[in-house]
C-alpha cells in the first residue's frame, strides 16, 4: 500500500468537463495518508454531450435509450481523459492501481418515498465503469453513492471523508466550502473524529448563475466569468427576500440537493421575474450571485454556529473563481469571525480538489474500507463505496 498512484475523475453538476487527477498515494488506507497531485487537467465536453447530458435532466427527455447511450459515451469520453492525464504525469497505465470515476449525475432523489411497502431513495451516475476499465487496463471504481443510500443515507455529499482525512487540525475547527453547481459545506471540529464531522449542501453554487447567464446571452456564454456580469449589477433586494424562502434552507440535516430543485424551471421563474419587474440583465446575475453566499452563510448561522464556531472556511470549486461571488461571502462571514480563505492561499488547487477526492475514495474501495461518513450522510453505518470494474 505503499507509493501507489490512484486516478481521480468527477464532473460536477455544472457540466463544465471531466476534472482529471493523477496522486500519489502514501500510507495505508484508514490511516492518515498523504496525497501528492501528480497531475490534473480538465476537459471540457464537447459541446453536442454537454447539450444531450442537459437534455437528460429533464424526465421526459431521459429515455431508457438516450440515458443507456451517453452511459456508454461518458465512459469512452472519462477513458480518454484518464489517460491523458497519467501521460502528462510521465506514468503509464500499468502505474496505476486504480481509477475512481464519479460519473456525470443527471438525477438525484435521496428523500425517501414509499413503493409497494419499500422505503426508497435513488440516484442515477452515468459514465460506465466498465467502458472506461476496458480502455484503459486500468480497474475502475464508480457508482459511489447507492452503497450509502442503500443504508439509509442520502448518498451525498462524499468528499467530506476525504476532507477529513485531509484537512482536519487539532487546534482549529475548519469549514471547507466547495461552490460547484451547488453548494456544499464540511465542518471538521478542532480535533475530531470521524463521527464529529457533519457535512450538508447549502444550496445552489453557481448552478442559477450558469443557468440565468445562459439563458440571458442566448448560449454565447455559460458562466459568469470572473463575477464580470454581476460586478455591473446591483442586487434587487426584494427578489432577494423572495428567494431567501425557498423551504430547502430550513430542511433539518443531514440534506443534499440537486438541479431537480435549482434547476430549468427555477432559471424560469426568475427570468419572468426579470421581465414583469423591469430588472436588468446584470442586476439580475448580481442577485442570484449574492443568493448563493447568502445560503452559505445561512446554513452556517443555522447549521455550525452555535456548536462549532468555526476559525476559517477554505473555498474551493469553480465559484471561487469569481472575485463578486467570493466578495458577497466574506461580507457574509467575516462579521462572524470566519476568516475566508480560497484552497490556493494555502497552496492547494481549487479546481482539482473533488477529483482527488474521488481518487482517495477508489483507494479505500479497493483495500475494503468503508468511507462514508454517517454523521454526514445519516447512512445507518459505514460502507465501502462503488462498484470495481476490471
Amino acid at each position: 500500500m505503499e507509493g501507489r498512484y490512484v486516478v481521480g475523475l468527477m464532473s460536477g453538476t455544472s457540466v463544465d468537463g471531466i476534472d482529471a487527477a493523477v496522486v500519489q498515494i502514501h500510507g495505508e488506507a484508514g490511516g492518515r495518508p498523504s496525497v501528492r497531485l501528480a497531475a490534473f487537467a480538465n476537459t471540457p465536453y464537447p459541446a453536442g454531450v454537454r447539450e444531450e447530458i442537459f437534455r437528460l435532466f429533464d424526465p421526459r427527455e431521459a429515455t431508457v435509450d438516450r440515458v443507456g447511450r451517453m452511459n456508454v459515451c461518458l465512459g469512452e469520453l472519462y477513458a480518454e481523459a484518464a489517460l491523458a492525464v497519467v501521460a502528462k504525469a510521465g506514468l503509464k497505465p500499468e502505474d496505476i492501481s486504480v481509477i475512481g470515476s464519479h460519473g456525470q449525475t443527471i438525477y438525484h432523489a435521496p428523500e425517501l418515498v414509499q413503493m409497494e411497502g419499500y422505503g426508497v431513495r435513488y440516484t442515477v451516475q452515468i459514465g460506465e465503469g466498465a467502458v472506461i476499465a476496458m480502455r484503459t487496463s486500468i480497474p475502475c471504481v464508480s457508482d459511489f453513492r447507492v452503497a450509502d443510500m442503500a443504508a439509509g443515507g442520502q448518498g451525498a455529499p462524499l468528499v467530506p471523508y476525504s476532507e477529513y482525512v485531509l484537512y482536519r487540525e487539532e487546534e482549529r475547527t475548519l469549514l471547507l466550502q466547495n461552490i460547484g453547481g451547488i453548494g456544499n459545506m464540511t465542518v471538521l471540529p478542532a480535533g475530531c473524529a470521524p463521527e464529529d464531522v457533519y457535512a450538508f449542501d447549502t444550496g445552489p453554487g453557481n448552478m442559477i448563475i450558469d443557468g440565468v447567464v445562459s439563458r440571458l446571452f442566448g448560449g454565447e456564454l455559460t458562466m459568469d466569468v470572473g463575477g464580470a456580469i454581476a460586478k455591473r449589477g446591483k442586487v434587487d433586494e426584494e427578489l432577494l427576500d423572495r428567494l431567501k424562502q425557498e423551504a430547502y434552507y430550513r430542511l433539518p440535516l443531514p440534506k443534499s440537493t440537486g438541479r431537480e430543485r435549482f434547476g430549468a424551471s427555477y432559471v424560469e421563474e426568475l427570468l419572468r421575474y426579470q421581465q414583469d419587474h423591469g430588472l436588468s440583465s446584470e442586476d439580475l446575475v448580481a442577485t442570484v450571485t449574492k443568493l448563493t453566499a447568502w445560503s452559505i452563510g445561512a446554513g452556517y448561522r443555522q447549521f455550525v454556529r452555535e456548536s462549532h464556531p468555526a476559525d476559517v472556511m477554505l473555498v474551493g470549486g469553480g465559484g471561487s473563481y469569481n472575485p463578486v461571488l467570493i466578495g458577497y461571502l466574506k461580507e457574509e462571514l467575516e462579521p462572524m469571525g470566519v476568516q475566508v480563505l480560497l484552497q490556493e492561499d494555502i497552496g492547494l488547487s481549487s479546481d482539482a480538489k473533488e477529483a482527488i477526492a474521488f481518487a482517495l475514495l477508489a483507494d479505500y474501495t479497493m483495500a475494503r474500507m468503508p468511507s462514508n461518513l454517517p454523521s454526514v450522510t445519516g447512512a445507518r453505518r459505514g460502507v465501502v463505496l462503488g462498484k470495481i470494474s476490471y
